[in-house]
């Protein structure tokens, strides 16, 4: 049987026969375990959480009040804390080695984390009315200086980490990688991961590759009984799973765990979310854009904006209805049929800026000079006030503030025809103001280039979507709005 063993010492490996005996890598005399890096790491945390809150409040103290303050209502607060902060970093894995070593993700975790313990804390110190018991100087103190010392240890441990990881000072799980081919961004990813690969076996291509399978199997069993290694991991197209479970099964023989990575196109499925229906594994193909949760509070925020800004503008309605009305004859309000949450029809509301109301199968959008453009309505269109009246739809429920920009429905044939994907930006409900619009991409699409760049930036939003990213988006409507680019 032609297969290859190999001997890995971290990044680096040797290739040599099946029969020979690999140098073993060099010994470090002192090596920290794998496995006790995060629990490491949640202990430093913890102390230093309850160092800071002790710390912190009593140096605050002396120099408000030139005396200790009370040091044990310092400890519990930081045992509170610590016990918070690292049972929510253990659940999120902030202390996977993987995620140690990249500072920047780090520090964007744990500063969230540390913020919303201290605003839950402060929840509930208000509503339990013991605020009056807890000085405020000392928490303040607690809350920065005890960031700051998580934030240096960051910085310590990707020092530590990434060093370790270049001298193989971490002891990892020795491992036995079984492929049908040399797979270095495997070997790369096991590394990463503290695994010391020691072995490798490479299933030679063969016309009968079941047999070939078999026969390798049997003989890699036999040769890692009696061996040190601590798991055995299987890469193979997934496609053959029927063929290689009943293989795999020989590997039981041996005491160690057997993991299975899956290849080829079907191993897609594998990162996918699932769950049970009662003894039937469910996988998600395709999530909702937001949870209940989220549509709530995306709602909330549509509601309070709409109506605060209906209430701050009905001047400005009562006026632009007046000019209006003086400039040409014809109707205050433009209703038009655009494509909603789904596809489902709605009633677009806008100030009018036309002496024609078009709502057929075809229509002409709008264009430089456009004769057909009002007077007050050229003015209207330049300052964005012609979209206003959208906010009763807001309110109504049929748009959002911030989503894709709904086209009329004789548009949204044409561009579902001309690009691919053009139907996904019904995942959301449709917006006043949207990525897209905040790039430039507002006013007439009068390419087939310019409409691909606006549903690529409205896809964009929907699979990125955040309330944090919202409200960025409303912010920066305002600037665009002063540019007035692409609107006439």
């Amino acid at each position: 049987m032609n297969y290859t063993k190999s001997n890995f010492s971290m990044r680096k490996s040797l290739a040599i026969d099946s029969n020979s005996v690999a140098p073993s890598p060099k010994k470090i005399k002192r090596s920290i375990p794998y496995r006790a890096v995060a629990p490491i790491a949640m202990l430093i945390d913890a102390f230093a959480i309850l160092a800071m809150s002790i710390v912190g409040g009593v140096a605050y103290h002396i120099f408000a009040m030139e005396e200790p303050g009370r040091t044990l209502q310092y400890f519990g607060l930081g045992a509170i804390v610590a016990a918070l902060f690292v049972g929510l970093g253990k659940s999120t894995a902030l202390y996977s080695v993987p995620e140690l070593v990249n500072l920047k993700t780090q520090i964007h975790k744990l500063t969230t984390k540390w913020v919303a313990i201290f605003a839950f804390l402060s929840a509930v110190a208000f509503m339990m009315k013991i605020g009056e018991n807890v000085s405020r100087g000392a928490t303040i103190s607690f809350a920065v200086t005890g960031l700051a010392i998580l934030i240096a240890t960051r910085f310590i441990w990707k020092a530590i980490l990434a060093d370790g990881s270049a001298v193989s000072k971490l002891s990892g799980r020795r491992v036995a990688l079984v492929v049908e081919q040399p797979n270095s961004l495997l070997c790369d990813a096991l590394v990463s991961q503290g695994s010391r690969l020691t072995h490798q076996f490479v299933i030679p291509k063969s016309k009968n590759q079941s047999q070939a399978w078999k026969d390798a199997i049997l003989q890699i069993a036999t040769s890692l009984r009696g061996s040190n290694v601590e798991e055995v991991v299987v890469a193979a197209d997934a496609g053959h799973w029927s063929e290689l479970s009943g293989l795999l099964s020989n590997l039981k023989i041996l005491p160690v765990p057997v993991n299975f990575v899956p290849l080829g196109p079907i191993s897609d499925l594998f990162l996918l979310p699932s769950h049970m229906l009662g003894n039937t594994t469910v996988i998600e193909f395709q999530r909702g854009s937001q949870t209940l949760f989220e549509q709530f509070a995306k709602r909330m925020i549509d509601i309070i904006v709409a109506g605060a800004a209906i209430v701050l503008l009905l001047p400005l309605f009562l006026m632009t209805a007046v000019a209006i009305k003086l400039d040409s004859s014809g109707p205050v309000i433009f209703r038009q049929r655009r494509s909603g949450f789904n596809g489902a029809p709605f009633n677009i509301l806008k100030f009018r800026t036309m002496s024609v109301l078009e709502d057929g199968e075809t229509i002409e959008q709008a264009k430089v000079n456009d004769a057909r453009v009002t007077y007050v309505g050229n003015w209207l269109r330049r300052t964005s006030i012609d979209e206003l009246p959208q906010l009763l739809n807001v309110l109504e429920g049929t748009m959002s503030i911030v989503g894709p920009r709904p086209h009329a429905l004789a548009h949204d044939a044409n561009f579902n025809t001309q690009v691919g994907r053009y139907a996904f930006r019904y995942h959301l409900k449709p917006g006043i103001t949207g990525w897209a619009q905040i790039h430039g991409f507002r006013g007439r699409t009068g390419t087939v280039n310019e409409i691909e760049k606006r549903v690529e930036h409205d896809l964009w939003y929907i699979e990125n979507w955040s309330l944090a990213l919202d409200l960025k988006i409303i912010f920066m409507t305002a600037i665009e709005i002063v540019r007035g680019k692409n609107a006439y």
